[in-house]
């Protein structure tokens, strides 16, 4: 779907393809076409955001990949025009594409009283990433951040599944933080969440455009 001046895809899980003057994969998960792209993020190491076997199909030796550190292992034996592995809060062109990384992580998912799916302070990422004069936030596994108050974007990627990352509530409290222009549900229909989360969130959300993909 072109929203502002982005194409933008879901594919699957929390897997967008955007294009414009570069073709970007977020966290590429149960990819059925073999494209090469320009630019793959890796918000962190968990198998549905780091998938070795996908990669491969949208992977090539012209690709930047941009990853958390925790990802670093299990993309070794890829090849790659550079691999840059960037901690929370660092900025990073490649070409025209600017890239910022967040933090991403649980305050409320826990596998076990006290222990996070996703802690605080491991280096998961979120990505905000500037192309085509458009800005996309790319929230990665996280919940309802006190980060998420300086996020400036036209356009938010956010989980809204609940069980490991926000549910659909706590994501439309994100959109009324960072009140981008375009809101869009991911995170559901692979691993936890289906389609009746997206449209709950759609139903919560206020002054933001929805759209489902």
């Amino acid at each position: 779907m072109k929203l502002l001046n982005l194409e933008i895809t879901r594919l699957a899980h929390d897997t967008f393809r955007i294009a414009g003057s570069k073709l970007i994969y977020t966290d590429p998960y149960k990819i059925t076409q073999r494209e090469k792209a320009d630019l793959i993020l890796l918000s962190h190491e968990h198998f549905d955001h780091l998938s070795a076997e996908d990669l491969e199909k949208v992977c090539a030796p012209g690709t930047t990949i941009v990853a958390s550190p925790l990802c670093a292992e299990g993309i070794q034996s890829l090849h790659a025009k550079e691999k840059l592995f960037l901690d929370p809060g660092a900025k990073v062109s490649v070409g025209k594409v600017d890239i910022e990384t967040l933090p991403a992580y649980n305050v409320n998912k826990f596998r076990e009283p006290g222990k996070a799916f996703h802690p605080q302070g491991e280096k998961r990422l979120g990505f905000v990433i500037r192309m085509d004069g458009t800005s996309v936030y790319y929230a990665g596994d996280t919940d309802l951040i006190s980060e998420m108050k300086g996020v400036r974007c036209d356009i938010a990627l956010l989980p809204v599944s609940g069980t490991y990352v926000m549910t659909a509530e706590e994501a439309a409290e994100a959109v009324a933080t960072i009140r981008p222009k375009i809101a869009v549900p991911m995170h559901y229909g692979a691993i936890v969440g289906n389609a009746a989360d997206a449209q709950k969130f759609r139903s919560l959300v206020k002054n933001c455009q929805v759209e489902i993909l």
